[in-house]
């Protein structure tokens, strides 16, 4: 039965629960089995935001939630529209990133038969999602709901899915059918064994190092780990996903780690007789990667480690991160300031402020990451794209706050940058958003910077241009010694710019860089600068990190 005008339908009770869930955005894109949602949704307070691919989308959503630890919510009509979702679902729920996918579908009376555009979204959905749900029933619609965003905001944040037929949409609601509330559930704290354990174990390390995990910034535990480590004197190293978890310039921080070669926080973690990992997560640094079978581990987080040959906690303290921090600093006793890795990160510090003056052009990314730093206020925000960039990006964009330097690598996805940096100014429209990407990255989602224009985000996208899928270039020259099949032109980037209501610059000097981006930020609209980059770098880099890991003894 098909509701009448007067009545409430599914897709009614859909959106009132969606409000009550406190969503502001719905990133997507309309289509006929959606739309009675999206009639429903004409009536609402939310804010629906038309993107040009539903890829876009997803992405948006994706940053939305991490930015603000609520679920993005992202909508597809069924078929093709739902499965051009599944990448950036997909990375929002390996990346932890609260997100609700919301697709239309065929009707119950065609799920049993071959239908056109008819696809098992359900189980497609499924192995990417933390639940995937299909509505059969009017009056299940409030509960489902409140189950997606449950399972989506929970400790452990991730993706989520909602299957919604198109005749269930229509169908009439009672009055008894209303949303149910949202509720959000404190974490428990950690037992008092468990965080005896970790200080005696702390207090008589010889050489302990922490490794912040994007749990950290979730927790919002990032002032409870600077304490910590100041307090106790602990150096620590962070995830890409964790930047800004302690501020770059705090003398314990030993900056980033990640990066697919050894580099300076290997030699630590080498030597390290204790890791404490706090609000880590083996999805963004494999632990075969870092470690050291003599070192003991400390697993602190929210959630019980997950299970991998190399990763076999001592000692687990789960709970609540801040009061866990406090709690083993309060009974943990350390004076030995830790002098080998003062003395890493002293070289550390000369080697990124080496490239501080560099005029050599095209421009060496460690210039143009010093450049970008130099304008951007400590929380303002980089979203990374994946690639070559993303790599330098870790190693030499230094940060200060958490959530102001966004790199997806869990699912490490390219082409998340623009539709991200739109979802980020939405969040923070007073804040400077600065996308970096590589020309490959951007030319996936180029299309939203019409999405960008029509909206009057006024961010600034700086594009690697190297004509190659640079990351792929370096590894095969790494392996092989020489590349095929990643390289290509380019459009005009900046005609691109002035063809979707945006401006753009070309970079034609190392000089012209900085004066460019500080002029960009002083734009009214979206910005793209095309930028020349040196990727010989990349070889160089390679070469002079395995000389690196001979000197440092």
């Amino acid at each position: 039965m098909i509701a009448t005008k007067k009545e409430r339908t599914t897709a009614d009770l859909l959106v009132e629960c969606l409000e009550e869930e406190g969503v502001h955005y719905i990133f997507g894109i309309p289509g006929e089995e959606n739309l009675a949602v999206m009639e429903a949704l004409s009536r609402s307070k939310i804010e629906f935001i038309t993107v040009r691919h539903e890829q876009g989308a997803a992405f948006m959503a994706d940053i939305y939630g991490r930015l603000t630890g609520k679920a993005g919510v992202c909508m597809a009509t069924l078929g093709p529209g739902a499965t051009n979702l599944i990448t950036g679902v997909a990375d929002a729920d390996c990346d932890g990133a609260p997100l609700v996918a919301i697709s239309g579908q065929v009707g119950t009376d065609k799920m049993h038969i071959t239908a056109h555009q008819y696809l098992d979204l359900r189980a497609m959905f499924e192995p990417i999602t933390r639940r995937a749900y299909t509505v059969v029933r009017p009056d299940t619609m409030a509960e489902i709901t409140r189950l997606a965003f449950k399972y989506a905001e929970r400790e452990k944040p991730g993706a989520t899915f909602i299957d919604l037929p198109v005749n269930i949409s229509q169908m009439p609601v009672s009055d008894k059918d209303r949303p149910l509330k949202h509720k959000t559930i404190l974490s428990e704290k950690a037992l008092d064994e468990q965080i005896k354990a970790a200080a005696d174990a702390i207090s008589y390390a010889k050489s302990p190092v922490i490794l912040a995990g994007s749990g950290v910034i979730r927790s919002h535990a990032s002032k409870a780990l600077t304490t910590f480590a100041e307090t106790l004197k602990i150096p620590v190293i962070n995830t890409m996903m964790a930047k800004g978890a302690i501020p770059f310039d705090n003398p314990y921080s030993l900056w980033t780690t990640g990066i697919p070669m050894n580099d300076y926080q290997t030699k630590v973690l080498e030597k390290a007789s204790l890791v404490i990992s706090i609000g880590y997560d083996i999805i963004e640094y494999s632990p075969a990667k870092w470690h050291s079978t003599n070192a003991d581990i400390i697993h602190i987080d929210t959630m019980p480690a997950d299970i991998n040959k190399n990763y076999q906690p001592k000692i687990e303290v789960v709970g609540d991160i801040p009061d866990a921090l406090a709690r083993i600093m309060s009974q943990s006793a350390r004076l030995q300031e830790p002098t080998y890795a003062l003395k890493i990160r002293q070289r550390m510090i000369e080697e990124h402020n080496s490239y501080a003056d560099d005029k050599a052009f095209p421009v060496k990314p460690q210039k143009a990451l010093i450049d970008c730093r130099k304008v951007m206020d400590p929380g303002d925000i980089v979203i990374s794209d994946v690639g070559a960039n993303k790599v330098w990006i870790a190693r030499h964009y230094n940060c200060y706050m958490p959530n102001s330097c966004i790199i997806s690598n869990g699912f490490a996805t390219m082409g998340i940058a623009v539709p991200g940096a739109i979802a980020a100014k939405l969040v923070y429209p007073n804040k400077k958003v600065l996308a970096i990407t590589g020309d490959a990255g951007f030319m996936m989602n180029c299309q939203e910077f019409e999405t960008a224009h029509r909206l009057g985000t006024n961010f600034v996208t700086l594009i690697f241009n190297d004509c190659s899928y640079g990351l792929i270039k370096w590894k095969q020259d790494m392996k092989y010694g020489h590349h095929h099949y990643v390289d290509f032109t380019n459009p005009d980037f900046v005609t691109f710019a002035k063809s979707v209501g945006a401006i753009g610059y070309r970079i034609n000097s190392t000089e012209e860089l900085l004066p460019t981006l500080e002029k960009a930020f002083k734009q009214t609209k979206p910005v793209i600068i095309d930028c020349p980059i040196d990727y010989r770098e990349n070889l160089k880099l390679t070469e002079h990190l395995k000389e690196l890991m001979k000197t440092l003894e």
